[in-house]
Order: C-alpha cells, then structure tokens, then sequence
C-alpha cells in the first residue's frame, strides 16, 4: 500500500498550500487516479504480448477475443478494445467484476502457468468498459426494420437481458417478464454491491429499455398470467428464469427463528443498497449487525453472504464447509478476500444441529473427515465421531446453492418437460423445450452456473428462435397481439 503512487498523490495533496481551491485539488487527484489506472491497464495489457497462445480466449465460455483487445490496450487505443470487446459479450464491465478469472481466462494464462503471476484480464476488461461508459462511446440499442413478430422473454437475468437485446436488434418486439421490482435477477439482488455496483446494472437495463425493449417488472408467471397465456401473445417465448429453489439442510431446529435463506439477506441487504425500506433490516432478522453469523456453504453465494457481514458490522463471522480448501467450490480469490477482511474459515465441519428454543443460540457441529471418492470424483466428507461441538450463533445463514423451481406447476402448463434435476428439458440442437415455440436458456436448463455461461446461453438461443421465427412468418402463420 505504501507504493502505491496514488496514495503518495493524496498526502502531497494535502500539504498543498491553503491558496490552492480545494476543487483543483480534487480535479487533480481525479486525473493523477485515472492516469494511474490507465497506466496499469496498459502495462497488465503489454505482458499479453509476451505469450501468443490464447488459451485465455479458448477457456472464457464467450470466447471472447482478449489478447487483441489487450493488445489495443497496451497501444493506448481503448476505444477500439472496448468495440471488440463489445462484439462476444453484452455485460463485459459486469463480466469483468463478478467472472471468476481465476478458473476462467486468467488460470489458463501461459504467463501464469511460467510463474509469473496471471495478467489481470477481469480488471482491463472492467476498465476499458467503464471508460466507454464514461466518454459516451457506448452506443445505443437500435432496433432493427420492424418484423412484426413479437417475442417474451421470462426472466431478466443475464440470459433473458442478452437474448432480449439481440432479438430487438433484429427488429422483433421484445417484453420481458421478471417477478421482481427490478431487472437484472441475481446481478441486482443476489450479488453484492461492493462486488457489482447496481448502478453498473441499472445503466444496462436502461439502455435496453430506452431500445424499446418493454419490462414487465412485478410480474409473475402464473399469478399474473399461464405460460399458455403468453404463448397466445407472442410469437416465440424464451424461459430464462434461473434457479432460485434454495437447498436446505435437514437437521433439528433448522425451522428456528435466526437461520435464515442466503438469498433473502442478501436480497434485502442489496434493497437497503438501493435505499428501500427492508422491514426485516428494521427488526434485525436480516442484519448482521453486533452478531454472531454463521454461514453454512463454500460456493461463491457463501463468500457474499459473509462479506456482507463483515460489511454490516457483525461481531463475528464463521464459514462452515465440509471439505477442506482445496476442494471448496467456490473462488479461491474470494476466500482470500474474505480472510483478509476478518472472516474465520472453519474447515472439514458439518452442521448436525440447531441450538436454542425461541431464538437460534448456537449450531451443533461434527468435524469431519474425506473419504473415498463419489460419482463425481471428489472425496466424500465423512463424520469423525466423537468430535461434537458448539459454536454461539446468533444468525445463520444457509448458502448451500439452488436448485430449479416446479415450473410446469408454477407456471400452468404441465406439458412443459423437465429432466431428473428439475431444469427444463430442451433439444440442445434447437434449445426448444417440450412445447411448440418456447425456448429455454441458462441456470433453468444446465443448472446453477456462471454469470458468464448465462450471457453465453442467451447468445446462442438467438440463431434457434431466429431460425423458428423466419419459417413461422413465411408459413404466414401469425399469433393474435
């Protein structure tokens, strides 16, 4: 920290003399930071050049073109990077920020792979889109020659916002349907805003309502409408709703007062970020504040949810895995980030119990052990008997992962397949689900998933519903509005 010229700027700043208008100074620390973080982007940029092998590109899901647009990058020419990042992804500032490099782009760099540490892909990617945003090179969404065929999109997650903007480029009418008060699905309530700022969200959704895309926000599918129903008002309909059905843990006391969801805290925790009234941030059930957390899981929801405790000032924060590190699931990174800001991790420890009669007090655990592999080749954990113990909670949050919702009975429509796991059954060489016209992409058909495996999914279901919608117009065939 105490290298960092940006740092030195700040104390030279401020032994300026008084005659100096405290804006100038401002202005100046504001050009020194974004010189500063020009310069870095670039140098990071420049070590690109030092590989040739793009295994980078070959190991992001979007294959995007990254060493040319580090190249431009090292070469000062951001406007061009941003462009040709631009072309693979509709999200790269989001990209960016939440992709986990780590497993992606930057742990297959050659330069990491020789010891020289990764070049930090995530972080060009992030600035050189930001600066596009900043100086007005971020275009907007214009439709394409009208076709007079309609599409809806269920769910505004990352696969429903990019399959939405690319079909209103080819000039459909576009509604997106979310249940939730605002678009962006887990980008606006399940990831937290010191990891993706909402105002980055809210910009995109923006842009694509102001292309003419139509929201349909608070809407469920369902209670406001079957399946059916809006198979009657559109052409085509893509379901890209996510997995959003929480595991649980099977265990007396579960059902106490104080074990709570890990998305519903990180949901109102992001509402308070929006400046909502959160009931339940009122009345403490979803605070953190002065407590002692538990946090039972060791994906990346985990990691948010006990950053975000550290972050609303609890007393102590504990997460509960039952393998050990190197066979957590979630970010290495972010377990690092997480230790580094006063998380303790507890490793090979498996909850059994919840302790307390009107108000969880504590949780039961059993150390445990790694056995022999199972189906998927990872050691199964075992309980080391005899090895009970107590640790004092006063909230508990359970971060297990997600599994998909009954959709054919949510949404009316029992004709709607779905395989052994609950995601939707599609052929993966039309992503057509069971029923005539309607698509499925992301989370809801492979599975709980990368951000950046959504965006992909949406890119590609635009050829099949495309395709669909070209031989239904020339069959003449056309759906009442």
């Amino acid at each position: 920290m105490a290298d960092n010229p940006m740092l030195k700027f700040v104390g030279k700043a401020q032994s300026y003399p008084e005659k100096r208008a405290a804006d100038d100074r401002a202005d100046d620390f504001l050009e020194i930071s974004r010189s500063f973080i020009l310069d870095k982007a670039e140098e990071q940029a420049s070590r690109c050049s030092q590989c040739g092998v793009p295994y980078c590109s070959t190991h992001c899901p979007l294959h995007n073109h990254i060493p040319d647009w580090l190249r431009l990058t090292a070469e000062g020419r951001l406007r061009e990077a941003y462009e040709l990042s631009n072309l693979t992804s509709t999200m790269p500032e989001i990209c960016g920020r939440i992709c986990p490099q780590d497993r992606l782009c930057e742990g297959n760099c050659v330069i990491e792979f020789s010891g020289h540490g990764a070049v930090t892909i995530g972080s060009v990617e992030k600035y050189i889109t930001d600066t596009a945003w900043k100086e007005g090179w971020v275009e907007p969404l214009v439709p394409g020659a009208a076709r007079g065929q309609s599409v809806g999109v269920i769910g505004a997650g990352p696969a429903g916002l990019t399959t939405a903007e690319y079909l209103r480029v080819a000039g459909y009418e576009v509604h997106v349907y979310d249940r939730h008060d605002r678009a962006g699905g887990l980008l606006t309530y399940g990831i937290p805003g010191f990891k993706l700022e909402k105002d980055v969200v809210m910009r995109r959704v923006q842009r694509l309502k102001d292309g003419g895309i139509v929201f349909h926000e608070n809407f469920e599918i369902g209670r406001d409408a079957t399946l059916e129903g809006l198979r009657a008002k559109h052409d085509a309909i893509l379901i890209a709703t996510g997995v959003y059905k929480p595991r649980d843990i099977k265990a007396p006391g579960v059902g106490a007062a104080g074990v709570v969801k890990a998305l519903d805290y990180l949901t109102a925790s992001n509402k308070a970020g929006f400046g909502d009234a959160v009931p339940e941030h009122d009345d403490g059930s979803l605070l953190a504040t002065g407590k002692n957390v538990v946090v039972i899981g060791g994906g990346d929801t985990a990691m948010d949810c006990v950053r975000t405790a550290i972050r609303q000032g609890a007393k102590s924060v504990k997460c509960l895995y039952r393998r050990d590190r190197e066979n957590m699931p979630g970010s290495q990174r972010e377990v690092a980030n997480a230790e580094e800001e006063g998380v303790e991790f507890v490793w090979l420890t498996a909850p059994i119990a919840f302790e307390g009669t009107e108000h969880v007090t504590g949780v039961k655990v059993t150390k445990m052990r790694l056995g022999q592999p199972d189906a998927s080749g990872r050691r199964a954990p075992e309980a080391d008997p005899g090895s009970e113990h107590t640790l004092e909670a006063d909230l508990v949050i359970k971060a297990l992962g997600y599994d998909p919702e009954e959709l054919p009975r949510l949404f009316g429509a029992d004709d709607l397949s779905v395989t052994r796991w609950g995601t939707l059954r599609v052929d993966h060489k039309t992503m057509m689900t069971s029923v005539d016209g309607v698509f499925a992409a992301g989370d809801i058909v492979r599975g709980a998933s990368l951000v950046v495996w959504a965006i992909r999914d949406g890119r590609d279901v635009i050829e099949h519903m495309h395709k669909y919608l070209k031989a239904k117009a020339k069959t003449g065939e056309r759906v009442a509005a």
